[in-house]
């Protein structure tokens, strides 16, 4: 008997259909899987025989060719273990077919007493299950709040293959399709956060710096010696920024879905992903890759912030491989037979000691460098990577009397409410720009008209242009934080302090920093 069940597989951040066929013969014994599976998918047959036999259910002693249509796409995972095992009872008469297979999409990893397992990408499976018009998704049941963020399609979450067999048999009866909250969900987990700017003694330079990067979403630089708060300050900066959008959320959890990072209590990404990789991290690990391409932490960190801590004992090829995401705020990874685009829209927050040592500058300790090893440690970073970050921040040791002062300082919900004051000011700026949202993604074609300054402001950014040796990229970055930080004065024009705010904020290419 032939039957066709329906089913989904995840490329890149999105979905796409497959057909799971499955034929049973009267002649030979073997089972064959073919459609381009990889091994986790050919070892599907003997995780499907062991979970039948648990279930009292028989695995046929002929010839099974199971097909993944459309068979020139390479298909991978466990996902399609469930759609296996149903395609194998209703091919071999232990399961009647009805209507409902042609209505709902089922995907699953079994174990092989039948449980089923968690799968990757219930999210984008969801969404294109809708689209393709089907009338739900059956899938294991810790994945089920997860693909319940979908508006109007059933999403059943199952515990066993017995529960997807007793769905079909019953055509759906008895079982209640998974609903959610959204505000409970959503709109109550976003106030939330464990760190906060109150907490920070001084380092009020550093705050109006992190402040501006919020409201502009641009990329910053913190430069001082060990101790300073650098990692501290970096921690808090989520907490200011401004609150995810739905449609935000949605596609931070489809790209934390697909690489297999939701937790089984998460639901929907409510937050702005903070990821912090280690500086041993490899080129793939951080834009994305292997065979079967899987996102990296600049993708992890969409919609939000990606620190790294100590740059300068990142690999150098790791740094410039961000260089053109940077920019173009995606990812493109090419393969012999695909070539899959994950967003990479993220803000970066980079630390770094001054020099090996780590007190070059410092305002009471000697620096015990070797000349020439302050230039040294400071090329591990190359100017071009340097460009496309917007403020170069020079982190001072806090002062004894700040550190043992009583004072209330500044909370990030203070903060906050004028960088979403800024931030509303940039919508309405760029309702008619599709893909911008902030400052910071402003295109160079804009400045001229976004960006004008008065006679003063020209003179002045043209004198430090001169002074600094800056790029016109480097041009470019203080023009667009000129504009945020006019924005969080509420000013429609720009005006020359803000200008000259902007140009503090390029340590890196002052004279004196690298000897």
């Amino acid at each position: 008997m032939f039957v066709k069940i329906c089913g989904s597989s995840v490329y890149g951040v999105e979905a796409l259909p497959i057909t799971i066929e499955v034929n049973w013969t009267s002649q030979g014994k073997e089972y064959c899987i073919v459609g381009l599976p990889d091994a986790a998918v050919k070892e599907s047959v003997l995780r499907v025989e062991s979970a039948l036999k648990s279930n009292k259910f028989e695995m046929p002693r002929t010839r099974i060719v199971i097909n993944l249509a459309p068979a020139d796409i390479k298909k991978s995972g466990t996902a399609f273990d469930l759609p296996i095992a149903i395609g194998i009872l209703v091919a071999s008469e232990q399961l009647q077919p009805n209507n409902l297979f042609d209505e709902y999409v089922v995907m699953g990893e079994l174990s092989l007493d039948g449980q089923l397992r968690p799968i990757k990408g219930a999210l984008p499976i969801a969404i294109q299950t809708k689209k393709d018009g089907f009338k739900g998704l059956i899938l294991p049941n810790t994945n089920s709040k997860e693909a319940a963020m979908v508006d109007d399609i059933n999403i059943y979450g199952m515990n066993t293959l017995m529960d997807v067999v007793n769905f079909f048999k019953t055509e759906g009866q008895s079982f209640n399709p998974t609903k959610i909250d959204m505000d409970e969900v959503f709109l109550k987990q976003q106030i939330t956060f464990e760190n906060d700017f109150s907490e920070v003694k001084g380092q009020e330079n550093i705050k109006r710096a992190l402040e501006i990067a919020a409201a502009g979403g641009h990329n910053v630089i913190l430069i001082g010696p060990p101790g300073a708060g650098k990692t501290m300050l970096a921690k808090r900066l989520p907490s200011i920024l401004p609150p995810l959008s739905l449609a935000e959320a949605l596609e931070s959890t489809k790209i934390h879905s697909v690489a297999g990072k939701l937790s089984e209590e998460t639901t929907l990404i409510t937050k702005r992903p903070f990821r912090s990789p280690h500086h041993t991290i490899s080129d793939a690990a951080l834009v994305g890759g292997g065979s079967t391409p899987q996102p990296g932490e600049i993708s992890l960190a969409h919609n939000g912030v990606l620190f790294l801590d100590e740059l300068p004992e990142f690999k150098r090829t790791v740094l410039e491989v961000m260089r053109q995401p940077i920019e173009e705020r995606k990812v493109s990874i090419s393969r012999t037979k695909m070539a899959i685009d994950f967003p990479a829209s993220f803000m970066l927050i980079a630390s770094m000691n001054p020099c090996p040592c780590g007190f070059y500058n410092h305002p009471e300790k000697k620096c015990t460098c070797p000349p020439g090893a302050v230039t040294k440690y400071l090329n591990k970073i190359s100017g071009p990577l340097l460009d496309r970050i917007d403020l170069h921040v020079e982190v001072t040791p806090v002062e004894f009397s700040h550190l043992t002062s009583t004072a209330t300082n500044e909370s990030s919900s203070e903060i906050r409410s004028r960088v979403v004051l800024a931030r509303n000011m940039q919508e309405d700026r760029f309702k008619n720009k599709k893909g911008v949202y902030s400052n910071a993604q402003m295109e160079s074609a804009d400045l001229k008209k976004i960006c004008s300054l008065n006679k003063e402001s020209q003179w002045l950014i043209k004198k430090a242009m001169e002074q600094l040796n800056l790029s016109a990229r480097a041009y470019d970055r203080i023009l667009k934080v000129s504009r945020t930080i006019a924005d969080l004065d509420q000013s429609h024009d720009i005006k020359t302090e803000h200008v000259a705010e902007a140009i503090h904020y390029r340590n890196l290419d002052r004279e004196g920093w690298g000897g």
